[in-house]
């Protein structure tokens, strides 16, 4: 544990007396971390893979807020708060996180970098939220779509820039995530195909040239700079 926590900074952080209780947990692609609506009891701190966040309307209908890379914290709202969880956390990739009870927290979080840290966190949410949406109301459909294929894809040149993506991409997701009808994302998604930017099969859309959509993205606002 100890060399897990220099490896990510956390040393100062997550102090001695949190440690006996932490424990390393991993995630499958595709297993839920935690689902919305649930009692919350444990705050996780994400240090390897990616993460994808949504949520739920009482009618069914499931809107992705965002994407999360190393480092982030899941649950730390909901810890401040005392409420339930809030939304759905999915494992994009294989993920690794460090989990801390609540109830432990609550005896041994009096620790300024501690607190710190969460303040630090939670403020970036709020303003990768409100980016989000200015983005939402600013950019056209391209640019938006441009930037949620360079979330979804895997990403940061893996496999090479100009390497087609393994994962394929859902357009009711894309339409849900950046506000805009299916017919609309479709239309877009033929053109990205015309200009080489994406591929389509059977299988769903894969990202063709990483370069190009990052030009016409010009920067992602799904994710938190690295």
């Amino acid at each position: 544990m100890n060399r897990v926590l220099a490896e990510h900074g956390l040393e100062e952080v997550l102090h001695p007396p949190l440690r006996p209780y932490m424990s390393i947990c991993s995630f499958e692609e595709g297993e839920l971390v935690c689902s919305q609506g649930d009692p919350g009891h444990t705050l996780y701190v994400l240090i390897a893979g990616k993460l994808k966040i949504f949520t739920t309307s009482e009618e069914g209908k499931t809107l992705i807020l965002s994407f999360k890379n190393p480092l982030e914290l899941i649950g730390d709202i909901e810890y401040i708060r005392e409420t339930d969880i809030m939304n759905t956390v999915e494992a994009m990739t294989p993920v690794t996180m460090l989990a801390i009870p609540y109830r432990v927290l609550r005896q041994y979080g009096d620790h300024a970098p501690l607190l710190q840290f969460l303040l630090k966190m939670i403020t970036d949410k709020f303003f990768i939220k409100s980016a989000s949406l200015s983005f939402n109301l600013l950019y056209p459909v391209e640019v938006r779509l441009a930037s949620y294929l360079l979330s979804i894809s895997g990403g940061n040149g893996e496999g090479g820039e100009h390497s087609p993506s393994k994962r394929p991409v859902n357009l009711t997701d894309a339409a849900h995530l950046i506000g805009t009808s299916y017919r609309h994302v479709n239309r877009v998604i033929r053109q990205f195909c015309r200009d080489g930017l994406v591929e389509r099969s059977r299988k769903g859309i894969t990202v063709a040239d990483r370069n190009k959509l990052q030009a016409l993205a010009k920067h992602n606002i799904y994710e938190k700079e690295q």
